[in-house]
């Protein structure tokens, strides 16, 4: 995995102050939810972040890549040769 923008929506409002428990991530307050939005440098860094939630007892509600599309294909959307079924 290269290195990636990702977002990570969380329920609540966290404060400021936990910006620096979560590498050089932002915090992005909203109504009822936070979304801490970043570069994530590889699985490893990803897993540290939700281990670090994990242990503050905070609530994820969503983790999605945040860069450009990859080549058109969607995330939950079938890839061309999933949807192109061929029939006997």
């Amino acid at each position: 995995m290269a290195s990636s923008r990702y977002r990570i929506v969380l329920r609540g409002r966290l404060s400021k102050s936990f910006e620096s428990a979560f590498d050089g991530m932002d915090l992005e307050p909203g109504p009822n939810q936070t979304v801490l939005a970043g570069e994530v440098r590889d699985q490893a860094h990803l897993h540290g972040l939700l281990d670090r939630l994990r242990d503050f007892g905070i609530e994820l509600l969503a983790v999605e890549p945040a860069g450009p599309p990859d080549a058109g294909v969607e995330l939950g959307s079938p890839s061309r040769s999933d949807s192109r079924k061929e029939s006997p």
